[in-house]
């Protein structure tokens, strides 16, 4: 019975670790709910960055789309900062080999031209250096 009693108490420990890893790698508790922040804010445009260049990676369209206007954006506070980002994206007259999109100029060719409203959920945590793209919905225009 001596020895039921350290191992009991390690498979306790072992299950209650478990369980906290478990809280800490699954869906994280929200500290603060989406509230609206600046278009300019510098983690919005940085959001806004990263998720046009994982809608380009993703993207089978040869050329290059980039963010013409951004409709909405907010902040939700987790384990990391997320960013809610709404945004018209349009097709450019570059092609995604170029890497540069966002100098790149809007397609004028009516045949050519595509436009979409995109939602976009991007994580980052700025002390890891970290981003994370967690949502992206885009319909046509």
């Amino acid at each position: 019975m001596a020895r039921l009693c350290p191992s009991l108490l390690l498979l306790v420990a072992t299950v209650a670790l478990a369980s906290s890893a478990v809280h800490a790698w699954g869906t994280p508790k929200v500290v603060r709910k989406f509230q609206d922040i600046p278009k300019s804010y510098v983690y919005v445009q940085q959001a806004v960055w990263f998720a046009m260049k994982e809608y380009n990676k993703a993207s089978s369209d040869k050329s290059a789309f980039k963010v013409v206007e951004i409709l909405k954006s907010q902040e939700q506070i987790t384990d990391s900062l997320d960013y809610l980002i709404e945004a018209k994206i349009v097709r450019t007259t570059c092609k995604k080999v170029s890497g540069e999109h966002e100098n790149c100029s809007e397609q004028q060719d009516p045949q050519m031209q595509k436009m979409f409203y995109c939602t976009f959920i991007v994580a980052s945590k700025p002390w890891n250096f970290e981003l994370k793209l967690l949502k992206k919905e885009c319909r046509p225009v």
